[in-house]
């Protein structure tokens, strides 16, 4: 399997099938992918704000691949002519063997840059199963009890967890989260795209790998490894 982080949130996901989560690449200042550059079966997208949603249409376009997000923002995504699934929290679907459940985030999900916002729908997380290895993206979130549920009923090989601050869960919150997730693999995102979610991510790494039996993967925008 290979994961490239296209930053941000954002990541690619390859084995069997293809998975993009969250594009935000143009106007990100530290992508280095274009939209172009990213064809995948399904994009789950976490939630409506213009730094996830990003460049998930014109990929499901080139692609012909399937957005698959929260019933509201899918709709939304359809009528711009791309293909989309719709789901709500606690569904599960299988597109083609890969298996996946929305979970819980707290959050927001407006967009657009001027008021009213577009509502586009809860914010949600993704539980998913790709080629034997099972996947939690918790999207754009603070830390939460339930988490622990997410982590008692699913045998979490990696998590993507936001270490940002300010919009999302903090270091300290993110180590909680760990803590209760209990996944093989950690990688933390959502942080350092601009100067106020400013982190130290091997200040993290350090101290996940202290206090937990978990593994940090700090990834680079761009970078890609083989998991």
């Amino acid at each position: 399997m290979k994961i490239t982080y296209l930053g941000h949130a954002g990541f690619l996901i390859e084995d069997s099938k293809a998975i993009a989560i969250d594009p935000f690449l143009t106007g990100n200042p530290l992508a280095k992918h274009k939209s172009k550059d990213v064809i995948a079966d399904l994009i789950l997208v976490s939630h409506g704000h213009g730094d996830h949603i990003g460049d998930t249409i014109a990929i499901a376009k080139q692609s012909d691949g399937t957005v698959v997000s929260v019933n509201e923002l899918t709709i939304f995504c359809s009528n711009k002519g791309a293909k989309s699934h719709g789901m709500h929290i606690g569904g599960s679907h299988t597109f083609e063997g890969v298996k996946i459940k929305l979970t819980p985030a707290w959050h927001g999900s407006g967009y657009g840059g001027e008021c009213p916002l577009e509502y586009l729908g809860t914010p949600c997380g993704f539980v998913f199963n790709l080629d034997g290895k099972t996947i939690y993206h918790a999207g754009d979130t603070g830390l939460f009890g339930d988490m622990e549920l997410i982590g008692r009923m699913n045998k979490i090989d990696l998590a993507m967890i936001p270490i940002g601050d300010n919009f999302t869960m903090g270091p300290e919150d993110a180590l909680e989260a760990v803590k209760m997730l209990k996944p093989g693999h950690v990688i933390p995102m959502h942080y350092n795209t601009w100067p106020l979610i400013k982190q130290d991510p091997l200040n993290f790494k350090s101290e996940v790998e202290s206090k937990t039996g978990s593994k940090v993967l700090v990834m680079a925008p761009g970078e890609s490894l083989e998991f």
